[in-house]
């Protein structure tokens, strides 16, 4: 089957009435397309009604607006203070509160190391030389108060530290030591516990002969290899150890571990016996008979009977 195509002369007068035909058509189609459309009266929406706008009419397109951080998404740097001593007198400083002192004594440090210039090292300096006054002055009125109650906070009544004191002092404990010793030999015994394989324990022995010659006690050697049983009661897994017993009332302490010298086992055997016979406790271990009621007495203050501050006289 063939089709056969045939193409008459059209006159141009035909052809510009279908032209506008065809327009006639189209803008009736576009109006009622914009009728139509939803919300488009409602809303303003104009585009169907008014489209020569833009760039090929000769409009320069609306400007680019960035979007910028809200206030709460800025991160800004909080502002900083800069002190300055223009607003405060001598009198000011000199009595301000030690933690405000403080505080702006740094600020101005940092300002004078950030800038170091003369006015800012000059306050910076001024402050420094205000601290020390203050300091100086604490101490001169520290000094002023310890001689003044002495009775109170002054420990050279026995813990003298001139060349008499000292030899007076150290006599005093020694006696004191050798005489609790002595007393405490009759019903206390040294427990001293070994072990063959400990080199240390023959050093100590030695020791122990000395003090043996010195006071007459008579010491326990217990070697823990053979007597399990003493060791195990006692706790001892360490040699040499030295033990005090109380004789009569199964109490025991341990005096030392180790190898220790003749003097530090008179010191440590006379508390020892002092604490196991009730004389002292633990907050006055180290305290001597002698210095009871003193400022090395930590809780005789407790039985002063009086406040101390009460003592002050104003000036």
């Amino acid at each position: 089957m063939q089709t056969k195509f045939s193409i008459k002369p059209c006159r141009f007068g035909n052809l510009f009435r279908l032209c506008l035909i065809f327009g006639s058509l189209f803008s009736s189609l576009t109006l009622a397309m914009a009728a139509d459309f939803p919300g488009s009266a409602d809303t303003g929406n104009t585009f169907y009604q008014d489209t020569k706008h833009g760039w090929f009419w000769y409009e320069d397109p609306p400007p680019n607006i960035q979007e910028t951080d809200t206030p709460e998404e800025q991160a800004t740097e909080p502002l900083r203070t800069i002190p300055s001593l223009a607003a405060y007198s001598i009198d000011d400083l000199w009595n301000m509160h030690p933690d405000d002192f403080q505080g702006l004594l740094n600020d101005l440090q940092k300002k004078a190391v950030r800038h170091p210039k003369e006015q800012n090292i000059l306050e910076y300096l001024t402050m420094q030389d205000i601290a020390r006054r203050k300091a100086l002055a604490y101490t001169n009125a520290t000094m002023y108060v310890t001689q003044k109650y002495g009775d109170l906070f002054n420990v050279n009544q026995v813990y003298p530290t001139a060349g008499p004191g000292i030899t007076a002092r150290v006599t005093m404990q020694q006696n004191e030591i050798a005489g609790t010793i002595i007393q405490a030999r009759p019903n206390h015994a040294l427990l001293f516990f070994i072990n063959p394989k400990c080199g240390f324990c023959e050093k100590q022995a030695q020791i122990l002969a000395y003090f043996v010659d010195k006071y007459g006690w008579q010491i326990k050697t217990v070697d823990i290899s053979r007597q399990t049983k003493a060791a195990t009661r006692f706790n001892i897994t360490v040699t040499p150890t030295l033990l005090l017993i109380k004789k009569g009332q199964g109490d025991y302490m341990t005096v030392a571990t180790g190898v220790i010298a003749l003097s530090e086992l008179e010191r440590k055997l006379y508390r020892t016996i002092r604490y196991l016979q009730g004389d002292t406790r633990g907050d006055t271990f180290l305290m001597y008979d002698f210095q009871k009621g003193s400022a090395f007495d930590p809780t005789s203050i407790l039985n002063k009977g009086k406040q101390p501050w009460t003592r002050t006289n104003t000036n």
